[in-house]
């Protein structure tokens, strides 16, 4: 495992010696415009584990993606590697079918500090909830970004992390009512504290999320990848490209539903991904939007 390696992988080609805000910026947004949040692997048959150097040859040698217990593990080591005084917390996901925060620890973030600030940067996400900047880690105050406007909230040493979206341009109108979109112009994302916490805290989880038939993971198939002015998900058989801001105060969310010939390809002209297994695609109802 190296650096170089990684940033190929990422085409990032900025200063490996500053460890500034502007600096870890850049290696953020190289990260999630090249790496995928994806759990494709649950449905071609592979086990995910949370080994470093499996998560390593997965998203930097075979230019996989993946969920965010190997993106923001991988990014932390990077960070780490790199002088960063980089830490992991464990958050609890909103669900807005149940209205409830989830009552298991699924998600892992990454914490930085730079010169006595705290920012929380968080590459495993995806679709419109996903920052494409490292958020300080402050109450109250709203941080507009390209994908919206994300706010922290702190109540009894809880950090609640929230979203306000703009509006949405439908061009497909047999996709407006979709279960994938979004119908809150504000939306709850996580919970989490400021308890430091290990990989090995997620193993259970990671278990969980896989084999569970009450995991949203095993329920669909996902891959999403930020690009440049948006993002793009293949959820199931459905490809969504959406553009931030394409008219004042409006995003462009394009549907299309694909055959099953048309998956492969997708997945290699859209996400630069290329499975060693068949992939069956699944996209039950539940709560996963966009």
């Amino acid at each position: 495992m190296n650096l170089e390696e990684y940033f190929a992988r990422t085409g990032y080609k900025g200063s490996l010696e500053k460890q500034d805000l502007e600096t870890l910026t850049d290696i953020f947004q190289h990260h999630i415009r090249a790496v995928p949040f994806e759990n494709l692997s649950i449905h071609c048959g592979e086990k995910i584990t949370l080994e470093l150097e499996q998560v390593y040859n997965k998203i930097v040698r075979r230019k996989r993606g993946g969920w965010c217990m190997e993106n923001n593990q991988l990014l932390g080591w990077v960070l780490k590697r790199l002088g960063y005084d980089a830490s992991f917390l464990g958050a609890y996901v909103f669900n807005p079918h149940q209205n409830a925060y989830a009552t298991i620890m699924t998600h892992l973030l990454v914490k930085v500090v730079i010169d006595g600030k705290a920012y929380i940067v968080d590459g495993g996400f995806g679709v419109s909830y996903q920052m494409w900047q490292p958020m300080e880690l402050v109450s109250g105050k709203d941080q507009p970004q390209a994908p919206g406007v994300f706010r922290f909230t702190e109540k009894n040493a809880i950090w609640y992390l929230e979203k306000m979206r703009r509006k949405q341009y439908i061009p497909n109108q047999s996709f407006s009512n979709s279960d994938l979109l979004e119908k809150k112009e504000c939306r709850k994302v996580y919970m989490f504290s400021l308890e430091p916490r290990t990989v090995e805290d997620f193993s259970f989880q990671c278990t969980y999320l896989q084999t569970s038939p009450d995991s949203l993971f095993t329920k669909k198939s996902i891959c999403t990848l930020q690009t440049t002015d948006g993002f793009r998900a293949l959820i199931g058989w459905t490809l969504t490209e959406t553009t931030y801001n394409y008219k004042e105060n409006m995003d462009l969310v394009e549907f299309v539903t694909l055959e099953d010939e048309e998956v492969e390809k997708t997945l290699k002209d859209k996400f630069n991904i290329t499975l060693d297994r068949k992939l069956v695609p699944i996209n039950i109802k539940g709560f996963y939007t966009i």
